[in-house]
């Protein structure tokens, strides 16, 4: 369960009405980290019609967004008491330890109502430090981390991930509709850095996954091109995985079955003997067969195939019911859009 917000302040500040254009509301805006990622944003914010404050360890990074109207601090403190909102986006937890924590850093320069969002792909356990030690100064961070790649970063292609207080969110949204045009509130701090790491953990498995499957199919004699285009026919290429858990995961909605559990378990076991035959290591199917042969010998066979993802649950000592009304919202809202 995540930690609630604690502390959560009111103070003095300037509402947003909702009828202004994003172009219009105009703010003294600090981004720290100049990179792949921190360039494009900043350089829309600049685009946007913000007063926006520069520092990067390169002077060509800093000299580029001057270039395009951008002012350059000497120093993360004198950036951080020159602006009324500060953005970080800085390579891991090890930077953003340094320069929001360390000496010289945001925290010993910020001042009472000041807003840090964090962007960078960071550690849940530094972004509560953050958190908490913002709070004894009367001050917020928000834990938001993006997705989009570098390109997105140019063309604001982008989502955010925020974690924290919802108030502060919503009062800076159109700041960060400047930058990517899919900001999102997740939950309270830590969510944001949740959702990221999930997100990159999901993709690197589902390759994985690609990888030792592509690996059997390819030995077998199937050309890989061949392959790569008849699976976009199948249900795995017609749309997002995600999509695979609606029906029967989310929910917990196992019975009547969209594909029973025996049908899929001797489907996998076919293909692991498959891999046997041609000498292929498939771990991650044996480890799939094992989980659905472990469900089976609990009798969950005429049950849907998707049964058995219930055993990593209960290891985990979670349950996952979602209401369907709710899942239904959510599944006929745009990517982006808070339901």
């Amino acid at each position: 369960m995540l930690p609630m917000d604690v502390g959560v302040l009111k103070r003095a500040a300037r509402p947003i009405n909702r009828n202004e254009s994003r172009e219009s509301i105009s703010m003294k805006v600090g981004y720290i980290g100049l990179g792949h990622m921190g360039r494009g944003m900043a350089l829309n914010l600049v685009k946007a019609g913000h007063e926006v404050t520069v520092f990067d360890l390169s002077e060509e990074a800093m000299a580029a967004l001057v270039s395009a109207g951008a002012s350059a601090a000497s120093s993360v403190g004198d950036l951080t008491k020159s602006v009324d909102l500060v953005f970080t986006s800085l390579p891991g937890p090890p930077q953003v330890e340094a320069v929001v924590l360390g000496e010289g850093g945001i925290l010993e320069n910020i001042t009472e109502g000041q807003v840090l969002f964090e962007l960078s792909t960071s550690s849940r356990e530094l972004a509560l430090r953050i958190h908490d030690a913002f709070g004894k100064k009367n001050a917020y961070m928000l834990d938001a981390p993006v997705s989009g790649g570098p390109a997105g970063a140019q063309s604001g292609d982008m989502a955010f991930w925020v974690g924290g207080d919802r108030e502060i969110f919503d009062r800076y949204v159109e700041v960060l509709k400047a930058m990517g045009d899919k900001p999102r509130h997740v939950g309270p701090i830590g969510s944001g850095t949740i959702v990221k790491l999930v997100n990159n953990l999901t993709g690197q498995i589902f390759l994985t996954a690609m990888a030792e499957t592509f690996s059997v199919a390819v030995k077998a004699g199937v050309d890989p091109l061949e392959l790569w285009d008849a699976l976009r026919l199948g249900v795995i290429g017609k749309g997002s995985a995600l999509n695979m858990l609606t029906g029967q995961f989310l929910p917990a909605r196992f019975d009547p079955p969209a594909f029973a559990l025996n049908l899929a378990h001797k489907d996998v076991n076919l293909a692991t003997q498959l891999g046997r035959e041609l000498g292929v290591p498939m771990r991650l199917a044996n480890l799939t067969l094992a989980e659905m042969t472990e469900a089976l010998g609990k009798g969950l066979g005429e049950k849907d195939c998707r049964i058995y993802l219930q055993l990593q649950l209960e290891r985990a000592g979670v349950s996952i019911a979602v209401d369907p009304e709710e899942l239904a919202k959510r599944q006929a809202t745009s990517p982006g859009q808070d339901a």
